[in-house]
């Protein structure tokens, strides 16, 4: 412990010796070229159709999840008999083996 505590000490003065350096400010126009480079490079044409099918495949993925949820409550909503909606299968399994 005693070796670390000397080599912090040594380490906080070092940094406190050090100088002060002023920020360094990114040169005049660089955001606006750095902005026209990025609108001047095209998208590869894989990425580009890539982009194109995602969004169709997620709405097609949000249509089916509609449907069968549809499809799971009309056929939960159509049984009129509560009495099968409440059967235990845990008890009915031992009931039966024994």
């Amino acid at each position: 412990m005693k070796n670390f505590d000397d080599k912090w000490r040594q380490l906080t003065m070092a940094a406190q010796r050090a100088p002060v350096e002023e920020e360094a400010a990114a040169p005049f126009g660089f955001a606006t070229r750095i902005a026209a480079r990025a609108m001047r490079d095209e998208q590869p044409a894989m990425i580009a159709m890539f982009s194109r099918f995602s969004v169709r495949a997620l709405y097609v993925a949000c249509l089916l999840t509609l449907v069968s949820v549809a499809a799971n409550y009309l056929a939960f909503a159509g049984t009129e008999d509560d009495e099968q909606a409440l059967i235990d299968p845990v008890s009915e399994v031992l009931t039966n083996a024994s």
